[in-house]
């Protein structure tokens, strides 16, 4: 079993995706209705012709239509329909906005910061994309693209070109961070959160998928699922594959040029690197969340080592099944637990480990970190892995019927570790 690794920033939270407004066009069944009086009918009323007050009646429905048309009209041109709108139950204001406009305005507003990588490998030269997220020339790209690289090559959306260094490759997942010095003038993308997405929002994927004549080329689709964990093997001829948990899946065109490139949402924020797409079927693509990213590119700009937490544990997922099968008094959790080859249960904490330090025992169920439920959806691991090394975080455990919290000081993750 592994064991978790997570950030140092604690993702802040964002308000839910409102539904725009859309002006109601439908008519009113009736425009006219007639008071119900005890009079007689006005055909039988002396002095009055029925034809007119057939010709007042059609005139008043006419100018009724019109009015209203041109109020309408009025209403367009000025923008009216365009303004937030409050809403009753939450009181957020939402505007009206279309999705092709979103994408427009988020595309302008990312696009100068995603970069094309030509990177010579030993097997070829390998094309993929990256993301400017610091104007002093740091880019975040995916590990496959320049791990094994002898040189790489930038080019920035105005048409420069700048050689670039690799700074470090993630112990953890595919990403590296590559250093481009004399540049100026850069942008770097504005950074989201992934902490928050939900399934079915917009997502807008930005890279070469054909190399350096296609750069910043542009496919939209939506948030497919989350927490996704799937084995990848290199196409860089570097041999064996990668695990790689808790990741954005999308139905936005994703091939191989896009790799490193940004997974953008209706903002125009990064929300995900894009890493590789299924094999097996078509318009399922996979994207690391930005947030497992955030460490690793504050480490590169203080100037220290890649490097992910460790906590010195093996522990099993809780699920309703495995819970029934083992007979545990919980659902839902992180379960200290191994067993050897023989199926027999041994000890699951690191000898003078981060976990070990903090009196975490073989059999106690994490259930929360940081006040954060682990859950089906909220894994120990994918958790985990947005704290830095040296971070104090806490855990809450459940032992003997009780539940406890404990403090651990996160360690480095060794680099042979899974």
């Amino acid at each position: 079993m592994t064991e978790a690794n997570h950030y140092e920033p604690v993702p802040e939270q964002r308000p839910p995706w409102q539904a725009g407004f859309q002006p109601d066009g439908s008519t009113p069944e009736r425009w006219f209705e007639p008071a119900q009086a005890t009079t007689p009918p006005p055909q039988d009323r002396p002095g009055t012709s029925r034809g007119l007050i057939v010709a007042l009646l059609a005139t008043s429905l006419v100018g009724a239509v019109l009015g209203g048309g041109g109020i309408l009209l009025a209403l367009d041109q000025t923008g009216a329909f365009n303004a937030p709108v409050a809403t009753a139950s939450t009181g957020i204001s939402v505007s009206v906005q279309s999705e092709s406009s979103a994408i427009v305005a988020a595309v302008a507003k990312v696009g100068p910061s995603v970069v094309t990588i030509e990177a010579q490998q030993a097997t070829g030269e390998i094309t993929g994309s990256g993301i400017i997220y610091d104007a002093t020339g740091w880019i975040l790209t995916n590990k496959h693209v320049v791990a094994s690289a002898t040189s790489i090559d930038v080019l920035i959306k105005d048409g420069r070109d700048f050689k670039g260094s690799l700074y470090g490759v993630d112990t953890l997942t595919d990403l590296a961070i590559v250093k481009i010095d004399g540049a100026t003038g850069l942008s770097p993308a504005p950074m989201g959160t992934s902490s928050a997405l939900q399934v079915g929002q917009l997502a807008i994927a930005i890279g070469s998928p054909l190399g350096a004549g296609y750069a910043n080329s542009v496919t939209s689709g939506i948030v497919s699922a989350l927490g996704r964990d799937i084995t990848v093997t290199s196409d860089t001829g570097v041999a064996g594959g990668t695990q790689l948990n808790g990741l954005i899946q999308t139905d936005a065109a994703i091939s191989a040029g896009n790799s490193g490139g940004p997974l953008v949402d209706d903002a125009g924020r990064v929300i995900g690197v894009t890493t590789t797409v299924a094999d097996t079927a078509q318009g399922i693509g996979f994207a690391i969340p930005i947030d497992i990213a955030k460490p690793i590119m504050q480490q590169a700009l203080a100037g220290t080592k890649l490097s992910r937490p460790f906590i010195g544990i093996s522990y099993v997922a809780l699920d309703p099944g495995v819970a029934a099968k083992y007979n545990l008094p919980l659902d839902h959790g992180a379960w200290v637990h191994k067993e050897d080859s023989s199926g027999n249960s041994v000890d699951a904490v690191v000898a003078d480990g981060p976990a070990d330090k903090a009196g975490i025992k073989t059999g106690d169920i994490i259930t929360a970190l940081e006040g954060q439920t682990i859950d089906s959806t909220h894994a120990l691991e994918d958790m985990l892995v947005q704290y830095a090394p040296g971070r104090t975080i806490s855990l809450e455990l459940y032992r003997g019927g009780q539940y406890l919290t404990v403090r651990v000081t996160l360690g480095t993750r060794p680099e042979a570790t899974s």
